[in-house]
């Protein structure tokens, strides 16, 4: 398993795989995150400028971008990648 980063680089996309990735579990407190930011009630903007570290009035784009395909593959891990997870 990747070692968990707690700041690591944020892709413009999550890369996608019907399987867990690299990339997931370095970024597994950025779904935590996420996750936790949105059942608390964060903005879009608050997330991707906590969260995500993106200044959504520079790049509006990549800031939405990131936050709808981190969000997903946050809930993907909820739902799927876990299992794959905890089998490691």
């Amino acid at each position: 398993m990747s070692a968990i980063e707690l700041e690591p680089d944020i892709a413009d996309e999550v890369p996608w795989s019907d399987f867990l990735t690299d990339y997931d579990e370095r970024h597994l407190i950025v779904y935590m995150r996420l996750l936790d930011a949105r059942a608390a009630g964060a903005s879009d903007e608050e997330m991707v400028r906590i969260v995500l570290c993106i200044d959504p009035e520079k790049e509006p784009e990549r800031a939405q971008s990131a936050l709808e395909t981190h969000l997903s593959r946050a809930r993907w891990m909820t739902e799927h990648g876990y299992r794959q997870l905890l089998r490691k």
